[in-house]
């Protein structure tokens, strides 16, 4: 599979994917599936321990992402950010191949194809190697979808936000109901919006990436708008 240095945030199905290093962190996008949806491949570089992002579709693609030999990463964790199938197609074989802890929200994971090894809480820390997540609660889109937060500890670094389908360049993800609609934005300004800064980079579930400072001025418009 081709893997392509030069990070722009944007992805094609069945096309190339991205990779950026941070100091401790390497970061690959990937889209997969007729849905375009974005997977991450997270991988500690000290350790070479990784964690996936939504195993959302095409596993044969997501375990060439992951390669073969002795230097590959070893893929100990599978997260998935929300309840709805088109992100969880490949979960059950990538959880096989690779022997993984599958990890979810409570109020998600019995929607999901295989058993949770892993519930996770907000504010709960996901780790793997030396690199820890902070997991964010987004009620909304569905009751369980969560987000996760690498603060990069760097000189001159930023936190690294993945979304699923809570938050996306232009608005928050598809929502059933009024209520579930200010609930989401109420979720987005209290713990996303509020607590980080503009130059937090994030990571959504479908499509390119953005910053919260892009975003940021548009959150009236969003609540307004009721969808």
């Amino acid at each position: 599979m081709d893997v392509l240095d030069r990070y722009t945030g944007h992805v094609d199905p069945g096309g190339a994917a991205i990779r950026r290093d941070l100091d401790a962190l390497s970061i690959t996008k990937i889209s997969v599936g007729p849905m375009d949806n974005n997977a991450y491949l997270l991988v500690c570089r000290t350790s070479n321990e990784a964690l996936l992002i939504d195993a959302a579709n095409e596993p044969d693609r997501l375990a060439d992402l992951i390669g073969a030999g002795d230097g590959r990463p070893e893929l100990n964790h599978l997260v998935t950010t929300h309840r709805h199938h088109d992100h969880w197609q490949a979960l059950g074989a990538v959880a096989g191949m690779f022997q993984t802890r599958q990890i979810a929200h409570p109020l998600d994971a019995p929607e999901l194809p295989i058993p949770m090894d892993e519930l996770v809480e907000h504010g709960d820390t996901v780790r793997f190697g030396e690199i820890e997540l902070e997991v964010v609660h987004l009620r909304g889109h569905t009751p369980g979808s969560i987000a996760l937060v690498y603060r990069d500890p760097s000189p001159g670094g930023h936190p690294h936000l993945w979304t699923g389908d809570s938050l996306f360049p232009g608005g928050h993800g598809k929502t059933a109901t009024t209520e579930d609609h200010i609930q989401l934005m109420d979720d987005l300004e209290e713990r996303i919006f509020g607590p980080l800064p503009d130059d937090t980079w994030f990571y959504p579930g479908h499509g390119d990436d953005s910053t919260l400072g892009a975003e940021r001025p548009h959150l009236d418009e969003w609540r307004a708008r009721g969808w």
